[in-house]
């Protein structure tokens, strides 16, 4: 379990969080939301150390996060960014860079980093583009294999910032799916997400940022009966009944 206590983190001098106290549990699907800016992507950063941390303590499983080695912490959490250059390699050859945690030196796959890396295909449906350049493929496909390589990262926590860019709704959807059967393996599932719709249909649970502030968390009933959404965004949300269960949609106020 990764824990935040009291967390202020982005730059020395001016941090883009402030003051934030979050569990993040395995076993659920947990969705970061708010505006553009709020510091979403700084508390993912934050966890990988590509954020500082300037105030309060992550904690990993019980010990503070900084007193785990890069090596270590990627061993536990596995990190997908928004945005990722374009190697000019094979797709396979991509997905195994998700063993490196595991490996010691010299860097040398073994059979079972092979047999990993070729579920992690297989689950997000690219098992036949193996040896398909990266540079061939479309953006939605390659953020495809990028996902594959941080489920053969084999990490209990998966962490995701905006995993449905690029892709059209029916392998958003797919995303999401996979998203909840990892969760319900175990692992602790996190993701950023702008879609309110699939937020609140997939996320167990939801944090909600404003200004670098957590605002609210809990369900998407309770962060809708609240009105927290609709304040911070600026929108009208509906809750419609469904024959698969209450879906979201938004509106201009």
């Amino acid at each position: 379990m990764i824990e935040f206590q009291n967390v202020s983190a982005g730059y020395e001098k001016s941090p883009i969080l402030s003051g934030v106290s979050l569990c993040l549990k395995p076993g659920a699907v947990t969705v970061i939301l708010g505006p553009n800016g709020c510091g979403k992507s700084t508390l993912l950063k934050s966890l990988v150390g590509l954020s500082q941390v300037s105030a309060g303590e992550i904690f990993l499983d019980g010990m503070p996060l900084r007193t785990f080695s890069s090596a270590d912490t990627a061993k536990k959490i596995a990190y997908l960014p928004q945005s990722r250059r374009v190697p000019d390699i094979t797709v396979e050859r991509l997905v195994l860079h998700g063993r490196f945690p595991h490996l010691s030196y010299p860097r040398k796959y073994r059979k079972q980093d092979y047999a990993i890396a070729e579920e992690a295909m297989r689950q997000v449906g690219i098992a036949d583009l193996a040896q398909m350049p990266m540079t061939r493929l479309s953006g939605g496909t390659r953020q495809k294999v990028y996902l594959a390589m941080a489920l053969a990262q084999d990490a209990p926590t998966i962490i995701l910032d905006e995993p449905t860019t690029y892709l059209d709704i029916a392998h958003q959807l797919q995303v999401m799916e996979l998203g909840r059967e990892l969760a319900r393996q175990g692992k602790a599932v996190v993701m950023v997400l702008h879609d309110l719709d699939l937020a609140m249909q997939y996320g167990d649970h939801l944090v909600l940022f404003e200004r670098g502030t957590l605002i609210a968390q809990g369900t998407a009933e309770d962060l809708y009966c609240a009105g927290h959404l609709q304040k911070v965004f600026g929108v009208k949300i509906y809750q419609v009944p469904t024959p698969c269960g209450l879906r979201y949609f938004c509106a201009h106020m």
